[in-house]
């Protein structure tokens, strides 16, 4: 008998010792989802295709500067087209303001006129009733303008604003600014030129007259609500020489004097061969009431 070979069999193999780690194992090996991996892969493809950095900044200026060209283009283009009508509004502005000025000159002219014929019929009622003296009269109102000789006294700020000490004229004025002339200097000056022997005055070409107010509004000078601006110059009619002599001896002389040494305030007084006034331009007669011949 034939005797048949034994049957080996084949060990069974032992299990990976990670057997029970399956799962932690496929998140090792396979780390990356495979919709990341194809979203990965699709831009490294396209990235190839892409255009360089630079390329594709130079674009970008010349996009811009053709997007600048073309606005600039649109605004010229626009501006030519509303330039006429610019151009028509701005000469009919032109046209109105030179009209406005032609007539405002013609108006300041018929009132001149008929100031004139008012000052002429007052001096002829004046010499019925006052004879000689109506010439006078005009003269002390301001209705006339006058000529001959007198002073030119000129009043400016100091160049540069001084404190002022103890004992000086403008200690309790409230104003840090002693350099600058004020209304209340004026007065005193314009008082010391009648006390002086001034038979008409003015200032910057403002005729002064008996109803005259001379006060401040901020830093301005007011003369009949009139401002006037800085260099502040007073004509008087008078004689010239001792005009001048008499209004430095004075207190107010003397006042102006220490304005000019202890605050830097600038002055010049000068005698004058002849100065001219003119009229005051707000002379208005209220009531007037001609004198009995039996009265003094």
């Amino acid at each position: 008998m034939s005797q048949q070979p034994p049957v080996r069999r084949t060990a069974t193999p032992s299990p990976r010792p990670d057997a029970s780690m399956s799962l932690l194992t496929n998140v090792m090996d396979h780390s990356l989802d495979e919709g990341y991996a194809e979203a990965a892969a699709r831009r490294a493809a396209a990235g190839g295709q892409r255009l360089p950095t630079a390329l594709r900044a130079k674009l970008g200026l010349a996009a811009a500067l053709l997007l600048a060209a073309v606005v600039v283009t649109l605004g010229a283009a626009q501006a030519r087209i509303s330039a006429p009508t610019l151009a028509k509004e701005r000469q009919q502005l032109i046209d109105r303001i030179q009209k406005e000025s032609s007539d405002a000159d013609a108006l300041q002219k018929n009132v001149d006129t008929l100031r004139d014929a008012v000052g002429t019929k007052q001096r002829d009622v004046l010499e019925r009733h006052g004879g000689d003296k109506a010439d006078l009269v005009a003269l002390l109102a301001g209705a006339t303008a006058v000529q001959g000789p007198g002073v030119k006294l000129v009043v400016d700020d100091a160049k540069q604003t001084k404190q002022s000490g103890a004992g000086g004229p403008r200690e309790s004025s409230g104003f840090s600014d002693t350099g600058r002339v004020r209304d209340r200097d004026m007065q005193r000056i314009v008082n010391g030129l009648w006390q002086s022997g001034a038979e008409a005055i003015a200032v910057n070409g403002q005729r002064l007259t008996a109803l005259s107010a001379i006060r401040a509004a901020g830093d301005a000078i007011l003369v009949d609500n009139k401002p006037l601006p800085p260099p502040y110059t007073v004509l008087a009619v008078g004689d010239g020489e001792r005009l001048v002599t008499a209004f430095q001896r004075s207190a107010d002389g003397q006042y102006l004097r220490v304005l000019q040494q202890s605050y830097g305030v600038r002055t010049s007084i000068s005698a004058q061969g002849e100065v001219k006034l003119p009229a005051a331009p707000s002379l208005i007669v209220r009531n007037a009431k001609p004198q009995g011949k039996g009265t003094s």
